[in-house]
């Protein structure tokens, strides 16, 4: 859990960098969104990206990703001894992939960019990734394994379930719950006080003005329910 993480406001620096060695971090999946997530991960200097960790495709266990080995997830087991973890799925079907990696003991890391100004007075669950230029307001919770992708904005007084996915520039306005496993797209405004159902989609560019069930997918401005979702969600 990481609460207080207000004072990181435009350095590309962690005050930690360079007073202690950094935590060795495993990253969970290849896929396109990786190399960003250990980007970001670079920045904030308090951990090293020392290790990918495939469950997908076998013969890519092989290679390497920027340098370092990819692991197949049936041997990985030996490194949750000395490695956190983050998820690098950026779609909300990753909470099997990071449910199996807690079985095999990875605890999990908690990243928030330099850049990204969240309130000391909210809380930013473990496994959760907050990217460069995120804006979390005050009195807020952030569950654990979110993905708040690149501009995101939270508004106070929200609840961010766990296994969201904040996509890029979405806007979620102040005394809003979002529930577990909802997908939020690119641009899409979620108004304020709204809650919106777990294992929902927000397609992007959607305009939120009244509440969401659980399972529905919209899109619109305003939004409008255009089907509904199996319960696997997306």
């Amino acid at each position: 859990m990481v609460a207080g993480r207000g004072d990181h406001r435009g350095s590309t620096k962690s005050p930690r960098e360079g007073l202690q060695p950094r935590q060795k971090l495993a990253i969970l999946g290849t896929s396109l969104f990786a190399p960003e997530v250990a980007d970001i991960v670079e920045d904030c200097g308090e951990f090293e990206v020392s290790v990918f960790v495939e469950n997908w495709d076998r013969a890519r266990a092989a290679g390497t990703l920027l340098g370092c080995p990819i692991v197949w997830f049936e041997d990985a087991a030996p490194l949750a001894a000395t490695h956190l973890a983050l998820c690098s799925l950026g779609t909300t079907k990753r909470r099997s992939f990071i449910e199996a990696a807690a079985a095999m003991g990875f605890r999990f890391a908690t990243v928030v960019h330099p850049t990204a100004r969240v309130s000391r007075r909210s809380v930013v669950e473990p496994g959760s990734f907050v990217s460069a230029g995120v804006v979390v307001s005050a009195q807020t919770r952030i569950g654990r394994h979110v993905v708040a992708n690149r501009g995101v904005l939270v508004g106070h007084d929200t609840v961010i379930g766990d296994y969201v996915t904040l996509s890029p520039g979405a806007n979620v306005a102040g005394g809003v719950s979002i529930g577990a496993g909802t997908y939020v797209g690119i641009g899409a405004i979620v108004l304020d006080r709204i809650r919106v159902g777990e294992g929902a989609v927000i397609a992007a560019g959607a305009v939120v003005t009244k509440d969401v069930p659980d399972r529905v997918e919209v899109m619109g401005v305003p939004a409008r329910v255009v089907k509904e979702l199996p319960e696997d969600g997306r």
